[in-house]
């Protein structure tokens, strides 16, 4: 690691030694804990981790006079400079405990040795639009404060992903994010011209906590960088995420996905798959299969539940959960006779799940009243909204009930990969269902039950890939993707706009390697736009105006280029409006283990001009390079500094795309 910065144990003893007001704050009975914390009584231990290039310490801080204890749980990543913790409260009296507010589980100044201006580099959350996970950059004003945070009580709805990069004025930064399923907050300011000051947590807390009651808080990452290039704090974070943050199945990063559908919302006239019956769905894989269409995944979605189909009452897949039980009309034998068939064909298994969600009147919902959480109703009664009810992961028995349940449908059913979707915003919920006294206590619950869950089915299922939808890409942050992925990104998708596609793509790879959208046409234009490390198609294979042929060399392209979308990626046409329609976007993936890559560029429908010049990043300026059109086989040479210098694109038609791909062939001699 670079010798301008310490090493991560040292950062980690030295912000939390003894004596020391360590980097995280709360308010205990109206007094900031850095007027008391260093009085209080303090251990610090070192665990020991199997992992190389890990360290893990736990730091107790307990109030001596009535028992209050906060647990620091801290873990460090010295490969790749990042450290991560998280906070729990416990109430060791015989009495209630005062009144905790304010915490910010990360409280934290960095100084640099440098002055100047400080960038705050973000993404936005999810809108369901085409400025979904768009790149943002902003100048922080000295002395103001950029407050984020999501909207509705999932973690990356709204204007925020909670993934940020702050580059300092010293040629260093850090990458901050937060974890937190639920409503956190982040606060970012530049204190002066060489300082920056980062606040996180929990936006909605203000309690009190009963005898010998515990809670967790956010969790929070910061992982720290240095070059003249931001883009290498964002590259190095990429990495960071995928060694230490995402799932892994015997020991080895876990490959999400390239899926498909039965025919996706065939037969009609039902939406999604609220028609589809087992025969139907057996066929489809045979289809596929027959004509070399394979994919790794057949992708189950909405619609196998009960009264799903009943479509002539009014009913759907949307109007219907809660009947979590698999329809026996479409389904006489469960979903396994389909499972059994997906298997034997050399593939896996996903079925989608939306059990957070509840509608009044459905099986749940009559059965399990008591674990039903109500909102305030708002307006019509009869609006749609009002007839949902939440499933309360914060009640311990119901918890349990739901993780055994869900997990025995899995293992009955064979099925392999797990999909949760979450159509509700559950913050009002929770803060009707508050305690007086005791607000964000409903929240915290919550947010750990669902963690207890997945925690659940990823141990009981050691192969197990979870899904984690929410509406499309409404429930990213820290604690999700150590845990799942979003396979679908942002519901914005049904519209089939496929330049808002690539908004989507160019922006969610500055923080995340692993994610994916549909794919619905297979012009080159439409399933380019959809391409990320994964992947589902929902290509109509029994419509008779379909390609395919195209089909079967949309495959053969994702196959050979999947593997860069986890290298190091490089926007190469700006970080401002994304959106319009008179542009060209283009982004590069590189991988510095071997020198290649690829440029995925595209000249949308109204663009004028018929060529761009690119910036190429990663290249070696004295290595030659040879650079593959993808379309036309063309080849063309060229040194490293070229291409650093300026690569020209270009497609003679609006609408286009085109996609190279470049590798070292040799040194350029002097």
């Amino acid at each position: 690691m670079s010798k301008h910065l310490p090493g991560i144990e040292q950062w980690i003893e030295e912000h939390f030694a003894e004596g020391k007001i360590p980097p995280f704050s709360f308010v205990y009975d109206g007094q900031p804990s850095e007027s008391f914390i260093e009085q209080w009584k303090y251990s610090a231990e070192k665990l020991t981790v199997d992992e190389p290039d890990v360290v893990e310490y736990i730091f107790t801080y307990i109030n001596p006079t009535n028992g209050l204890s906060v647990i620091c749980n801290v873990k460090g990543y010295s490969d790749y400079h990042g450290v991560e913790w998280v906070l729990n409260f416990t109430n060791k009296s015989p009495e209630n405990s005062r009144e905790i507010t304010d915490v910010n589980v990360c409280d934290l100044s960095i100084q640099y040795p440098a002055e100047g201006a400080f960038h705050l580099h973000y993404s936005d959350g999810s809108h369901i639009s085409k400025y979904d996970f768009h790149p943002r950059s902003i100048e922080l004003v000295t002395g103001e404060m950029k407050r984020m945070s999501p909207e509705g009580g999932r973690s990356s709805q709204g204007d925020y992903l909670p993934f940020f990069n702050i580059e300092s004025p010293a040629s260093q930064g850090v990458v901050m994010s937060v974890g937190w399923t639920g409503t956190w907050q982040a606060n970012i300011s530049a204190k002066d011209k060489n300082t920056v000051a980062m606040a996180a947590g929990m936006k909605r807390m203000n309690l009190y906590l009963y005898p010998d009651e515990s809670i967790r808080t956010p969790s929070v990452s910061l992982m720290f960088w240095e070059s003249k290039d931001r883009m290498d704090g964002h590259n190095q974070f990429r990495r960071f995420i995928l060694a230490h943050n995402s799932r892994k199945i015997n020991g080895k990063l876990a490959e999400y996905p390239l899926s498909s559908g039965f025919n996706y919302r065939d037969p009609s006239p039902c939406g999604e798959y609220s028609c589809i019956a087992s025969d139907y769905a057996i066929a489809m894989v045979k289809r596929y299969i027959q004509f070399g269409l394979k994919p790794e995944v057949f992708w189950l979605d909405a619609g196998w539940h009960t009264d799903a189909s009943d479509f002539e009452h009014g009913k759907s897949w949307a109007n219907t959960t809660g009947n979590w039980t698999i329809d026996t009309l479409r389904f006489p034998e469960g979903l396994r006779p389909v499972a059994d068939v997906i298997h034997q064909v050399g593939t896996k298994f996903m079925v989608w799940f939306e059990p957070e969600r509840v509608v009044r009147g459905t099986q749940w919902a009559v059965e399990y009243p008591e674990w039903m959480l109500e909102k305030t109703m708002q307006g019509d009664p009869n609006r749609e909204d009002n007839t949902w009810l939440l499933f309360d992961l914060g009640n311990p028995e119901a918890c349990e009930w739901l993780s055994k349940y869900i997990g025995d449908m899995l293992e009955k059913n064979g099925i392999d990969y797990y999909r949760q979707d979450c159509n509700i915003e559950p913050a009002d919920y929770w803060e009707a269902n508050d305690e007086p006294g005791r607000i964000g206590m409903k929240e915290i619950r919550y947010v750990e039950g669902l963690y207890r869950f997945w925690d659940y089915l990823l141990e009981r299922f050691p192969n197990l890939l979870i899904d984690n939808c929410a509406s499309g890409g409404r429930r990213i942050d820290w604690e999700t993707t150590g845990r799942s992925a979003p396979l679908w990104r942002s519901d914005y998708y049904h519209y089939y706009d496929t330049d808002g596609l690539q908004n989507q793509t160019y922006g969610l790879e500055f923080f995340l390697p692993i994610h994916g959208t549909g794919s619905l046409n297979t012009d080159k234009y439409s399933f380019r736009s959809s391409m990320s490390s994964a992947l589902i198609y929902n290509w109509k294979v029994t419509n008779t105006q379909a390609s395919i042929p195209e089909m079967q060399q949309c495959l053969k392209e994702f196959h050979e280029i999947r593997p860069y979308y986890y290298e190091d990626y490089y926007p190469l046409t700006g970080t401002g409006d994304i959106t319009p329609l008179n542009i060209w976007i283009a982004y590069q993936l590189h991988c510095p283990s071997d020198g290649s890559g690829i440029i995925v560029a595209f000249r949308r429908p109204e663009c004028g001009e018929n060529r761009i010049n690119v910036n190429l990043r990663g290249v070696t300026p004295k290595k030659e390079y040879k650079i593959t059109n993808m379309d036309t086989g063309k080849v063309l040479n060229m040194s490293g500094k070229e291409l650093t210098d300026g690569l020209m694109l270009e497609l003679e038609n609006p609408r286009s795309s085109l996609l190279l791909k470049y590798e070292p062939v040799n040194t350029i001699k002097k």
